[in-house]
């Protein structure tokens, strides 16, 4: 028998073995907790707790000094929550790994949101910040779109998959210059959102500040797998008129 309130289908698994998930009920992942993955010193007591929230599912890191991991194979994301921050997981199957002192922990949690293409939240919060939906114009989503596309069309993973500004460029039609530009005016309007990573100078850490974009952008759902036709259509009008 079920309890109610428990969906067979959202819960975390570690070492074979399942803890469903509630959303009445938080779930919190540590030394002493929900789910006790070890008796490890280096491991806060309550290091990460899976709540629902906004008709999403989040992943909030409640300790002081450790990171974790997270990564969804099927869209080839990967980010890193912070102490003190939080991230939806919106992707069905989601692998966090962290590490305290020697041991390194993997589990994962299959946790998505119903209809989750549809939500649009008021507010995202990374950290301690309250980040607004950003307001983009059509040629500055489709830059952040040519950016993922790899990563929406699950053919890469990571920050391997993401372009340099001269390929993303070439693969809209526009020049160098004017990608760049439209890449400054996007990170500058995110950063004055509270949007971490969004300013960078040359080499790695222009790298840098186009992978900390698309993470940002798949994680807040400001582009999906829907947006990719956004780039042949700029493209087309592009070469119509050269």
């Amino acid at each position: 028998m079920v309890p109610d309130g428990i969906d067979v289908e959202t819960y975390v698994e570690y070492c074979g073995e399942r803890f469903p998930l509630s959303p009445q009920q938080r779930f919190f992942i540590g030394r002493e907790a929900d789910l006790s993955v070890d008796n490890n010193p280096y491991l806060h007591r309550r290091f990460l707790v899976l709540h629902f929230e906004g008709g999403m599912w989040w992943l909030s890191n409640l300790g002081s000094h450790l990171s974790a991991s997270i990564s969804a194979g099927d869209v080839g994301f990967s980010g890193v929550v912070g102490p003190g921050a939080r991230m939806p997981l919106v992707f069905g199957k989601t692998t966090v790994v962290f590490t305290a002192g020697p041991t390194t922990y993997e589990l994962d949690v299959y946790a998505g949101a119903p209809g989750v293409d549809e939500v649009t939240q008021p507010y995202i919060n990374i950290g301690q910040t309250t980040v607004g939906v950003p307001k983009l114009t059509e040629s500055q989503k489709v830059l952040i779109v040519v950016l993922a596309e790899q990563i929406l069309r699950r053919d890469g993973t990571g920050s391997s998959a993401i372009p340099s500004s001269a390929q993303a460029a070439a693969r809209l039609g526009w020049s160098l210059t004017k990608f760049n530009r439209k890449l400054d005016n996007v990170c500058d309007k995110l950063d004055q959102l509270g949007v971490s990573g969004m300013r960078g100078g040359g080499g790695k850490l222009a790298s840098n500040r186009r992978t900390k974009l698309v993470e940002y952008a798949i994680a807040s759902r400001v582009v999906t797998r829907d947006d990719l036709p956004l780039i042949d259509e700029e493209a087309q009008r592009n070469a119509q008129g050269m």
